[in-house]
């Protein structure tokens, strides 16, 4: 069973994606124990207050990563991979019972400090999204891929 841990930067305000994510890590209860864990985001209102907010935010997500894990960051210049890829990356790097920790930025995005944590990076997609489809996408990307692995057909 994967071990997964999805740090990110603030919370769900809309009602629709809370009930998104709770079917989600329902549907990946079975082959997945996934953690989320919510930081707070940091506030600013200039260029220079954004660079400070995102250290803040690194730094405390720097506070949150397990001891050991495998870090990947999701990044819109991070790695391209396709669903199959997908799958057959978290079998690999997490069939040796490695705790797999994505982590999603602020609306800000991420300190550049995180590179010296960061196992991966990874994009979803080319497009740009808010941190919270981001997350929903995350979800739901990494229940298709852990149905790929199964021989589930909810790939299709």
């Amino acid at each position: 069973m994967l071990k997964i841990q999805i740090i990110t930067l603030g919370k769900f305000k809309e009602k629709a994606f809370t009930e998104l994510e709770r079917e989600y890590l329902k549907r990946l209860s079975p082959f997945a124990k996934v953690k989320v864990i919510e930081l707070p985001d940091v506030l600013y209102k200039t260029s220079t207050q954004m660079e400070a907010a995102k250290l803040k935010e690194a730094e405390s997500i720097k506070k949150h990563l397990p001891k050991g894990g495998l870090v990947i960051l999701l990044k819109e210049t991070g790695q391209l991979r396709d669903s199959k890829e997908f799958a057959t990356f978290l079998e690999r790097v997490g069939g040796i019972g490695t705790e797999l920790v994505f982590v999603i930025g602020s609306g800000a995005g991420l300190h550049h400090s995180l590179k010296e944590v960061a196992n991966y990076e990874m994009s979803l997609s080319p497009l740009t999204f808010t941190h919270n489809f981001a997350r929903i996408l995350l979800e739901e990307q990494i229940y298709r891929a852990t149905t790929i692995m199964s021989g589930k057909n909810y790939h299709k």
